[in-house]
C-alpha cells in the first residue's frame, strides 16, 4: 500500500496534470468502446445462436421433406404398379365379359330356334285340332306347348275308357307329334277333388294315372313312337279353380298333352353351340 501511494506520488510528480486528465479521458473512452463492443459481441453471439437454431430447424425440415419426397416417390412407383395391374385386371375382365356375352348370345340363339319350333308346333296344332272348340285349348306355358282337353270330351264320368270323339282329336294331335321327331309328348291327367273308389282303382291318383295311360295307348295306336310318350297322373292337387261348384269341378277335370323338346337333345344343342364358340366358329 505504501509502495502504491509512493508510486502514484512519484508518477504525479513526473506527469503534468494536463496529460493526466487526457489519459484519464482516453481511458474512459476506451472503456466505453469496450463496453459497446461487448454489447455488440453479445448481440452477435445471440444472433448467431438463433441463426444456428434456425439452421438446425431447417435441416430437420429438409430431412423431413427428403423423407416425404422419398415416400412420395415410392408411393408413386407403387401406384404406377397398381395402376398397371389394375389396367391388366380391367382388360382381363372386359375380355371375360366379352366371352360371356358371346356365350349368352349363343344360348339366346339356341333358345330362339327352340321358340321358333315351339311357334311352329302351336300353329300346326291350332290348324289340325281347331281353335273353335271350347273344350280344346292350344297354348304355350313356360316355353312348352300344351293341348288342354276337357274331361267330358275324352271320358265318360268316372271312366278311363276313351270316347270316339276323343279318338278323332287325338288322331290330329298324333299327326303333329309325328311331324316333330325331336319332341316328346307328356300326357298329364287331372281330376276334381271328389273321392273316387271303383275297383280295381282305389282313389283319384289311380284314376288320373289310368286316364293318362289310356290316352298314351291311343296315341301309340295312332303311330306315335312310344319312346316319345310320357304318362303322368296329377290327381286333384293341381286345380285350375276352386272345387266349389259343379262348373269349376268340370274345369278341373282335364287332360293336358304337353309337347316339349327332348331335354337331352336340347342340352346337346347348347353344348354344340359352346363347342363352336370355343373353336372360334
Amino acid at each position: 500500500m505504501l509502495l502504491s501511494v509512493c508510486s502514484m506520488l512519484l508518477f504525479a510528480s513526473c506527469v503534468s496534470k494536463k496529460d493526466y486528465l487526457a489519459l484519464e479521458a482516453k481511458q474512459e473512452s476506451t472503456e466505453d468502446l469496450l463496453n459497446t463492443a461487448t454489447v455488440k459481441l453479445n448481440k452477435c453471439l445471440s444472433d448467431a445462436a438463433a441463426s444456428n437454431a434456425r439452421v438446425e430447424t431447417m435441416r430437420d425440415q429438409l430431412s423431413d421433406m427428403r423423407r416425404s419426397n422419398e415416400a412420395l416417390i415410392k408411393n408413386s412407383q407403387d401406384m404406377t404398379e397398381l395402376t398397371s395391374q389394375g389396367a391388366k385386371n380391367i382388360e382381363a375382365s372386359l375380355e371375360s365379359l366379352k366371352e360371356s356375352n358371346l356365350k349368352i348370345t349363343r344360348l339366346q340363339d339356341a333358345l330362339t330356334r327352340k321358340d321358333s319350333v315351339t311357334l311352329a308346333i302351336v300353329t300346326s296344332l291350332k290348324k289340325e285340332v281347331g281353335i273353335n272348340d271350347p273344350d280344346i285349348e292350344v297354348n304355350v306355358e313356360k316355353g312348352v306347348v300344351f293341348i288342354s282337353i276337357a274331361d267330358k270330351l275324352l271320358f265318360k264320368s268316372g271312366s278311363y275308357n276313351v270316347t270316339d270323339r276323343a279318338n278323332e282329336v287325338l288322331a290330329k294331335v298324333a299327326k303333329v307329334i309325328n311331324g316333330k321327331p325331336n319332341f316328346e309328348a307328356m300326357v298329364e291327367s287331372h281330376t276334381d277333388n271328389v273321392s273316387y273308389s271303383k275297383p280295381p282303382l282305389i282313389d283319384n291318383w289311380d284314376l288320373s294315372v289310368k286316364r293318362a295311360t289310356s290316352i298314351v295307348r291311343v296315341l301309340e295306336s295312332l303311330g306315335v313312337n312310344p319312346q316319345k310318350l310320357i304318362a303322368a297322373g296329377r290327381s286333384s292337387y293341381v286345380p285350375l279353380v276352386e272345387n266349389d261348384t259343379a262348373e269349376n269341378k268340370s274345369k278341373n277335370r282335364r287332360t293336358r298333352i304337353v309337347v316339349l323338346p327332348k331335354i337331352d337333345e336340347f342340352y346337346e344343342m347348347i353344348e354344340e353351340e359352346m363347342k363352336n364358340l370355343s373353336e372360334g366358329n
